[in-house]
């Protein structure tokens, strides 16, 4: 991995935890303006990065419902039943 990569990556996480606890989900977007007015290639990987890492969130939730779903079907399908 390179260090651009690796800096982005690491500017990624720190962003997210800070933008979960602020409660502001475009948070991001202005570090990516403070990046792209020093470096646009930090600025893109950082972008990928934290792209990645949102839709990978998203991914899990709806998996996460589904699941949920899955067994709310199979637990009234139980009941109905007995």
């Amino acid at each position: 991995m390179s260090s651009l990569d690796t800096l982005a990556a690491q500017l990624a996480e720190d962003t997210i935890k800070v933008q979960d606890a602020l409660g502001e989900d475009r948070l991001f977007m202005e570090v990516a303006q403070v990046l792209g007015a020093a470096s646009q290639s930090l600025e893109e990987a950082f972008l990928t990065e934290v792209r990645i890492r949102l839709a990978e969130r998203k991914a899990r939730d709806f998996l996460g419902k589904r699941l949920e779903a899955a067994k709310a079907a199979l637990e009234t399908e139980a009941k109905n039943r007995s």
